[in-house]
């Protein structure tokens, strides 16, 4: 058990009691504290053997449950087999017996009372396709206690991360003990912030195949990369806002930089469709601070209370922080000296993290951007602040026209781009999402368009080499990586959040290490 008191559990859903026994043993090594049998997931399961078989060879304490397909398992059968399975469970000496809402009443009837000190009963709910109000959610719970079991479950699915807030009010407020998942995509903070408001136990899949559930994260990562156990309602959360969001390296790197200098903090992925909606609902002072990534930089700056100069002009925020003193969003933009300092070292021959000289060697180089987004408009305000001459492009023309005006620049259109080869010593950066995985093969420039440049810079890092960084090293050019303007601007980033210097050695070598 992990300090903070909560449990980590796999679902194990093998087809043979050897396939289960074989994930039981992966789980522990990975650092489960139990494990969940699904029996449904049996092939050919036979009720007095195989559940004698589980429950001898277990390694881990285990929770026993045969889903019925009416609450998302795989059980068809008759239902009075079902529920003399679950009490043979508990005769057996099963540490847990998961029993659906519905069939409490049935299973208390039949269960005998030998086993009654050692077992816990869980009594589930699953809502399916939804997540129910504060209000709704606290009539089923208080109907589930009434039932008089041990622990409590209930599972819902998010069709926006503002649902699982509902599940955050509820926890606290709980007599008993309480599982509260929220599955899918947008439900992945349930999992990951559900120990800092209390909840019993939370699940992490071993990546056996069939427990790879949306919103359901990595057993490896929980323990690994989010050190769960850690969690307290003292911890602050902050994230990075972004749709897509599973690309994100940045809770591999916030979460140690947060862990190596002792500060309270735990950095999760946001997946989030409607920023202001997210805003409004996570209000809390426990929800400090955010990165802000693709599509969401440029409605930031509407969202904050407050904006940073340079984020003002630039039209687009990376970095929020709510200020302590009076609960006020502030809007930053560390995206902006992040990537031009990476560029100019690389155009230096550098790659540390330092320089002033004077004079920036983008001052009069052509600076050719590819993005209208809101890394682009950082880069192109950055760029023209160093006396660069820069030229916008985007699949939007319109877009690309109206950065162009606005940073006193040229746009040209998308299909250009290969024939455009005015001079030479041309500085290239993409700041699109072309090359992104899983779209590793698709590139903004290919490589026979490359000779008038002299540097390329991708804001992509995953993957680490892009195709446009390859094509361009293969032609000779100065690459620089995306890696290192999400370096640097983590930097600024964690100093934001934490009002500390930045462990700037220590962020750049896990970068180099991890990613």
């Amino acid at each position: 058990m992990a300090d903070n008191g909560v449990l980590v559990c796999s679902t194990l859903m093998g087809e043979t009691v050897e396939q289960m026994l074989k994930q039981m043993q992966l789980a522990k090594e990975t650092g489960a504290d139990c494990v969940e049998l699904r029996l449904d997931c049996l092939n050919g399961f036979d009720a007095a053997g195989d559940l004698e078989k589980l429950l001898k060879g277990r390694v881990l304490p285990a929770i026993i449950t045969c889903r019925p397909k009416s609450e998302g398992g795989n059980y068809e059968g008759d239902e009075q087999k079902r529920l003399n399975t679950l009490s043979l469970a508990y005769d057996l000496g099963a540490d847990f017996i998961d029993v659906e809402l519905q069939a409490m009443s049935p299973f208390v009837s039949q269960r005998s009372k030998k086993n009654s000190q050692n077992c816990k009963i869980i009594v589930s709910s699953y809502v399916n396709g939804s997540t129910p109000s504060s209000e709704d959610l606290g009539h089923l719970v208080a109907k589930m206690q009434s039932t008089g079991a041990d622990i409590l479950k209930v599972v819902t699915t998010a069709t926006n991360i503002t649902d699982v807030s509902h599940i955050f009010k509820l926890i606290p407020h709980c007599q008993v003990p309480i599982i509260a998942c929220v599955m899918g995509d947008r439900g992945l903070i349930s999992q990951l912030l559900g120990p800092k408001f209390g909840g019993y136990l939370i699940y992490g899949s071993i990546g056996s195949g069939k427990d790879l559930i949306p919103g359901q994260p990595k057993l490896a990562d929980l323990i690994n990369i989010y050190k769960i156990g850690r969690l307290t309602r003292d911890t602050k959360v902050f994230g990075v806002i972004a749709n897509p969001v599973g690309h994100s390296k940045g809770p591999i790197l916030h979460n140690q930089a947060f862990r190596e200098t002792g500060f309270n903090g735990v950095y999760v992925p946001l997946l989030v469709d409607d920023l202001s909606d997210f805003l409004k609902v996570y209000s809390a002072p426990d929800f400090a601070g955010f990165s802000v990534g693709i599509p969401h930089k440029e409605a930031a700056v509407k969202c904050c209370d407050e904006v940073q100069p340079l984020a003002k002009s630039i039209g687009a925020v990376n970095t929020i922080v709510r200020r302590k003193s009076d609960g006020k969003l502030v809007g930053y933009n560390t995206d902006c000296e992040g990537a031009i300092s990476a560029i100019e070292d690389g155009l230096r021959g550098e790659s540390g993290y330092k320089s002033s000289e004077s004079s920036s060697p983008l001052a009069g180089k052509l600076f050719v951007l590819v993005g209208a987004g809101g890394a682009g408009r950082a880069l192109a305000f950055g760029a023209k602040q160093r006396g660069a001459r820069v030229v916008i492009t985007n699949r939007n023309f319109e877009r690309a026209k109206a950065l162009a005006n606005a940073v006193g620049g040229e746009a040209i259109p998308m299909e250009a781009l290969e024939r455009f080869c005015p001079e030479t010593g041309m500085v290239l950066a993409n700041t699109s999402a072309v090359g992104m995985q899983p779209n590793v093969d698709s590139t903004p420039l290919p490589k026979e368009a490359m000779e008038p440049y002299s540097l390329v810079f991708d804001a992509v890092y995953t993957p680490r080499e892009t195709r446009l960084l390859r094509e361009a090293k293969e032609a000779g050019k100065i690459v620089v990586s995306g890696l290192e303007m999400f370096i640097r601007q983590a930097i600024g980033q964690y100093e934001l959040f934490t009002g500390n210097l930045a462990p700037t050695e220590l962020m750049r070598k896990i970068v180099i290490r991890d990613f």
